[in-house]
């Protein structure tokens, strides 16, 4: 009897000199921004609440608050405000997406790789395209 027995690969976990040259599937990039999107939205959740608070108080707070997005407050550029929104407009689109994704693979048990990644592909086209028209409308391109 011959040793001639094949010896399966030993995969250990990646080090972080490896995470650069670590190639993610999309499933896992959707996975990963789906829970920095997540906690984007509960950082800002009080950022959030006073847009809310001053858009809908009364109509003198409501002028200032889109007196903001034009002129700034307290020293921050309307820009910068502009991009905090943006970043929180993705987060949105995309953990709503990713999260509607989740329900239908559950629903509907697909759970095959190629279903995977193309769902994934879809979330984050769907995501980046969303937040590009939104984007453009905060920006005023229309």
């Amino acid at each position: 009897m011959t040793d001639s027995v094949k010896t399966r690969p030993l995969y250990r976990n990646i080090h972080v000199s490896q995470i650069v040259s670590y190639r993610l599937p999309p499933a896992g990039i959707v996975s990963i921004l789906h829970r920095i999107s997540g906690l984007l939205m509960f950082l800002l959740l009080p950022f959030v609440v006073w847009m809310l608070d001053s858009s809908l108080t009364s109509e003198i707070s409501y002028d200032g608050f889109t007196n903001i997005f034009v002129a700034g407050v307290a020293g921050i550029p309307a820009v910068l405000i502009k991009l905090v929104v943006l970043g929180l407009l993705w987060a949105y689109l995309h953990h709503f997406i990713a999260g509607v994704r989740h329900l239908w693979m559950d629903a509907t048990h697909s759970v095959s790789k190629a279903q995977g990644k193309s769902s994934a592909l879809l979330t984050l086209g769907l995501s980046i395209a969303l937040t590009v028209v939104l984007g453009a409308k905060l920006f005023g391109l229309y």
